[in-house]
């Protein structure tokens, strides 16, 4: 068992309290898929915790730490940092469908992957975001400043 795998538990708990607050401000009807979502990302947290003090008990604890950074690759890492800041952006300004499918592309060409499988996992995911929620639970995503003052 690592140190740093203790931190990833708390930080994913710690995700888990955010996510199931955050999730009281929404309608009734659309807090069903966040409630199973976050009851599933916290049983598989403490699957993980089970499976390392486990691994605490046979092996012993390292560090870890040494290892974090390891192979880190800062040419992939801050423009995808800034990748996701100018999302966060044009999620504020444009709308959720049109800035993901910009972040997707962008992303998806940054890190060299063929087009035809950045159109296709591009659609899907949209696609498949639409049925979940404006389909299934019936919930509005952002529409943006731009489209909110032009319509």
């Amino acid at each position: 068992m690592k140190k740093t795998d203790v931190g990833v538990v708390a930080f994913m708990y710690a995700i888990c309290i955010w996510f199931a607050l955050m999730n009281q401000n929404l309608p009734e009807d659309a807090q069903i898929y966040p409630k199973f979502m976050i009851i599933i990302l916290a049983c598989l947290s403490t699957l993980y915790l089970i499976k390392i003090l486990l691994a605490a008990k046979k092996e012993g604890i390292t560090n870890g730490f040494t290892e974090l950074f390891k192979g880190f690759l800062p040419k992939q890492f801050f423009p995808a940092l800034g990748m996701t800041f100018g999302y966060l952006v044009l999620l504020f300004l444009i709308g959720f469908y049109p800035a993901t499918a910009i972040f997707m592309v962008a992303v998806l060409a940054f890190l060299k992957i063929k087009p035809v499988t950045i159109a296709i996992t591009t659609a899907a995911i949209l696609l498949l975001v639409f049925v979940t929620f404006n389909v299934v639970l019936r919930v509005t995503l952002i529409s943006g400043l731009i489209p909110d003052l032009l319509f």
